[in-house]
């Protein structure tokens, strides 16, 4: 699955490109999905995965549990003082933001309901993460194309400390090299179980 450059991902329509103006954007990952039909959402998509795109394998699940395990013996999941609480992405949402979102701003999900959801649109949701090592966000997209469909999955990363760019060069191996291609894989896999096998 491959990663694509930053200028041909802010040439799409979406709204995180002003939600999330001045966040260094660490990377963009695509995976191409045949089409049974024109008019799918990324919403309808969740909604037929059960609001589950991604289907970790026992090595992604292993990885992340080792991941887990090793921030709360370091504390890194715990949440930071009050005195040095980050904002959260959801701050700049607009009102009219906050009516279009399908789901409310806030909502946990994820392992550990590590993640918070800052907005769900027909066709872009956006959670982020924000601990000790890391203020990260990661938006998931769906775009028709004439003859198909494009699945997007980009992550953004602001720094939370001077060991941020040490804990990224860290684990960058293990996302890029083995969890983001399979998780990938797997929306390829639920797109074809789900959307493609029931067609129209």
């Amino acid at each position: 699955m491959p990663q694509i450059s930053e200028r041909e991902f802010e040439r799409l329509p979406l709204h995180v490109h002003c939600l999330l103006a001045g966040v260094p954007l660490h990377d963009v990952w695509v995976v191409d999905l045949p089409s049974p039909r024109p008019g799918i959402t990324l919403d309808e998509f969740l909604r037929a995965v059960s609001e589950r795109p991604f289907t970790p394998t026992p090595l992604v699940r292993a990885l992340l549990d080792l991941r887990l395990f090793i921030g709360r013996c370091f504390g890194w999941d715990r949440r930071r003082p009050s005195t040095q609480v980050a904002a959260t992405f959801a701050d700049r949402l607009t009102d009219a933001d906050r009516a279009r979102s399908l789901v409310p701003p806030g909502v946990r999900e994820g392992p550990d309901g590590l993640f918070r959801v800052v907005y769900r649109f027909e066709n872009e949701k956006l959670v982020e993460l924000i601990n000790r090592t890391v203020h990260a966000a990661a938006l998931s997209a769906l775009v028709e194309t004439a003859s198909s469909y494009r699945f997007y999955f980009a992550v953004y990363v602001c720094s939370a400390g001077w060991w941020t760019p040490f804990y990224m060069a860290a684990i960058d191996p293990f996302r890029k090299l083995l969890v983001y291609p399979l998780l990938l894989r797997s929306v390829r896999a639920n797109w074809d179980r789900t959307v493609l096998a029931l067609g129209s």
